[in-house]
């Protein structure tokens, strides 16, 4: 009887105290208000301000005190005060702060970190200015960093230039979610034709060498495009968008959690057809999944897949004639690139009772290029015939790449080390096509192609590669002093690659190895200011595409190839800083910047079109680099970022022949690299309108040489975009009015060094009024 009088006790007792509990404790989560993803380390204090806690990686928490209210505070989000009722789930949405510059990045070591504690010049581009834009392609976001232009080449095509001309070149790394959407030694251009714009939450983009954690083509910058997270309550959307020139798309999204997994799914389908500009439909179809499982709060899993399919007609560029009188023909019918891919991760990663991470990421990617483009037509002036080019690049990859964190209590500090492997067969063809021309009047440009046979018997490449790509870094940060913090990293890359040459019937390997060290520094003035310097060193391998292409001429040696390149290498110095005025009502950040080049991979235009590469001399690149914004009130915000540089031919020989009147470049400006790039942007968000916003932008691009040789020039483009979007019950329709004064503009215009060379045009779309529906639904 004694025992059962005590079991009845205790049952009481432990009812008693679980209910107290319960009444004593709250649950709660805490997520983005606009992408409604969980938010990690977000601190809920009491008034006290000596008592809180933190959310964990899924946004969780649990208050063992009931404090009336809590401040919930967390970098680059407003504040909050909430109440809190005893035994009642707590949810809380916090509101970005668009404008602040204590942001949370992770581009800069591959783990979250102040953007004022990275030494460099990186720029984030928020979920919400993401959504404000409504982007039909990805440039129209990219072209809001200070510093960058991504040009526009039509149906997605692009060029890039961040601190360096518009150029095709691999010195940009292209990732999603921390892995490169190609391998080092594919050629990357139009990679991001591969990505699915309205499944991005953020963009993070690093201007200048990314040594020591990224390396090989990170050298003008890397672009990192952080993907849709599973959404800490159930979300779906689903929208359309078309315009006047045919173009229509449909597009959906949706995300929840339960329990330890989240998931979200997300894709576009998108199609042109009889566009402003002749013979450029396109297809496009693009899908993704991400899911997330948490073992414990501590130790999680997170997958991702992506699939694209694009087919598009690749109308090319115009000559002069038909540009000014808006005769947006193109000179072929028969041109088109075809890209297949798909890409998988899966990344485990787990934090450390210190504040140690780590985490090992193995990924795949298959990618399939098809093209017939018209960059590669060959014609000499006067001529009633031309050549082109059928070619396809393949390849498949598998590896990983494991990284790890380790805080030191030695001044503040911590060890990151990572190593990468990627393996990845590469297969590439190309052969000729025999076109004939219709010539204009003066003999001197041709109003059409046409393509008359195709010769697989006359190649111009045909090689197998096994690319293995091996890396190893090292990177240690400390505070020796208060307020300052240094940085200094080493990084060791092997690009190496077994081949076998069908061509010259040859066999092989090659391989490109450089260590590259980096150091910088910042320093808390504080108030909201402070200031950075670095210096950094990257290189950039010869894609493979530009080693095996047969020459048109045989050098005096006889090479057939281009054996010979060698890795272009950089120095990098900057100092910048950033500053809070007015009660964080304006922003300010900037950078000086002198990247000085080696051995840059460049090509020189021949009199039939063709291009002869180098890889020799030296170059100069520097520049400022300005961003700046100001949010008086919540109805105003106003965001400017600009660049003024040069880029500056140093030494370089453009022939070593006796007979050409032209032998070098030496102190020349490069060509397609315009002094002075802008974009500024006023967004008004009315109280008199509560789910209204309109905005206005303007996008500014000087003037560039258009050859090398410095005696024709662009003038340069000014275009305005306007915005307006309403929001009703979930439902949002908006319209973006591209090119709102219907501007003449090219987004490149090139010509060759030769005197009979004339000047070749990329038009840019007339006005263009895109109209779009969405309707969000978000759960509790």
């Amino acid at each position: 009887m004694n025992t059962y009088k005590l079991l009845v006790a205790c049952g009481l007792w432990a009812i008693t105290a679980f209910c107290a509990y319960a009444q004593n404790t709250s649950q709660g989560l805490v997520f983005d208000a606009q992408t409604k993803e969980p938010i990690p380390g977000v601190t809920l204090s009491w008034q006290d301000g000596k008592s809180g806690v933190v959310t964990d990686a899924n946004g969780h928490f649990t208050l063992a005190q009931l404090p009336s209210k809590v401040r919930v505070s967390a970098v680059g989000y407003r504040h909050q005060e909430v109440s809190i009722s005893p035994g009642q789930p707590v949810r809380i949405a916090l509101e970005p702060a668009v404008e602040d510059l204590q942001t949370v990045v992770v581009t800069g070591n591959r783990e979250a970190a102040l953007r004022t504690e990275t030494p460099i010049a990186i720029s984030k581009l928020s979920p919400k200015l993401i959504d404000d834009t409504r982007p039909t392609s990805i440039y129209e976001v990219i072209n809001k960093t200070p510093g960058v232009l991504m040009v526009n080449l039509n149906n997605e095509q692009h060029m890039m230039a961040i601190r360096q001309p518009m150029t095709t070149n691999a010195y940009f790394l292209y990732m999603e979610d921390g892995v490169p959407i190609r391998p080092m030694g594919v050629f990357n251009h139009n990679a991001l034709l591969e990505l699915n714009q309205f499944t991005v939450s953020s963009i993070e983009v690093v201007k200048g060498p990314v040594s020591s954690i990224y390396g090989p083509e990170a050298v003008g910058g890397a672009v990192n495009f952080i993907t849709q997270r599973p959404t800490a309550v159930p979300t779906a959307r689903v929208g359309i968008q078309f315009d006047q020139w045919g173009y229509k798309r449909i597009q959906f999204g949706a995300g929840a959690r339960q329990g330890k997994f989240g998931i979200y799914v997300g894709g576009l389908v998108a199609r042109q057809r009889n566009s402003w500009l002749a013979s450029s439909n396109y297809d496009k179809a693009s899908y993704f999944a991400r899911l997330e499982y948490a073992f414990t709060p501590q130790t999680r899993l997170t997958g991702t897949v992506s699939y694209n399919d694009y087919n598009s007609q690749t109308s090319g560029s115009v000559d002069s004639t038909a540009f000014f009188a808006r005769q947006y023909v193109s000179t072929t019918d028969f041109t088109y690139r075809k890209t297949v891919s798909f890409r998988s991760r899966l990344t485990l990663e787990h934090d450390w009772k210190n504040g140690s991470q780590s985490f090992i990421t193995a990924f795949v990617r298959n990618n399939s290029v098809g093209q017939n483009p018209a960059y590669s037509i060959r014609w000499t002036t006067g001529s009633a015939t031309a050549t082109g080019q059928i070619n396809s690049n393949d390849f498949s990859s598998s590896g990983f790449i494991a990284q790890h964190t380790q805080r030191l209590n030695f001044l503040n500090s911590k060890l990151i080390a990572g190593a990468t492997l990627d393996l990845s067969p590469n297969t590439y063809y190309a052969y000729q096509t025999d076109l004939t021309t219709e010539l204009r009047a003066d003999k001197k440009s041709v109003l059409k192609y046409t393509q008359v046979a195709e010769r697989p018997d006359l190649q111009l490449a045909n090689y197998k590669a096994d690319i293995h790509n091996l890396a190893a870094y090292v990177q240690y940060d400390l505070e020796p002093l208060p307020k300052l913090r240094l940085s200094a990293g080493l990084r060791y890359d092997r690009m190496a690659f077994d081949y076998t040459n069908a061509l010259d019937k040859t066999t092989g390997s090659k391989e490109y190895s450089q260590i590259t060290p980096k150091i910088g520094a910042t320093y808390d003035l504080g108030s909201g200011k402070g200031l950075y310097a670095n210096y950094a060193k990257g290189f950039s391998p010869p894609a493979l595409t530009s080693i095996f292409l047969k020459r048109t001429t045989p050098t005096p040696s006889g090479d057939l190839f281009y054996y010979n390149l060698q890795p272009a290498k950089f120095d990098n110095m900057e100092i910048g800083g950033w500053a809070s005025l007015l009660n964080n009502k304006v922003y300010v950040d900037v950078a000086l910047y002198q990247m000085n080049g080696t051995n840059e991979l460049l090509s020189i235009r021949q009199p039939d079109n063709s291009t002869d590469y180098q890889s020799a001399g030296r170059t100069l690149h520097r520049g400022v680099e300005l961003g700046l914004t100001y949010r008086p009130s919540k109805q105003l915000f106003v965001r400017f970022g600009g660049t003024h540089a040069l880029h500056r031919f140093d030494e370089f020989t453009l022939s070593q022949r006796v007979s050409d009147v032209i032998q070098n470049v030496n102190g020349k400006e490069m060509p397609s690299a315009p002094r002075t790039l802008w974009n500024t942007e006023v967004t008004y968000y009315p109280a008199w309108a509560k789910n209204l916003r309109a905005s206005l932008e303007w996008q500014h691009v000087s003037g560039w040489y258009q050859n090398q040789i410095n005696t024709v020039r662009y003038d340069g483009y000014d275009f305005a975009n306007a915005r307006l979007g309403y929001q009703w019950k979930g439902i949002e329709v908006y319209t973006n009015v591209m090119n709102v004064t219907n501007v003449l503009y090219a987004t490149n215009a090139t010509r060759g060094n030769n005197s009979t060379d004339r000047t070749t045009f990329t038009p840019s779309a007339p006005r263009t009024f895109v109209i779009g529906v969405q309707y969000s639904f978000s759960g509790k």
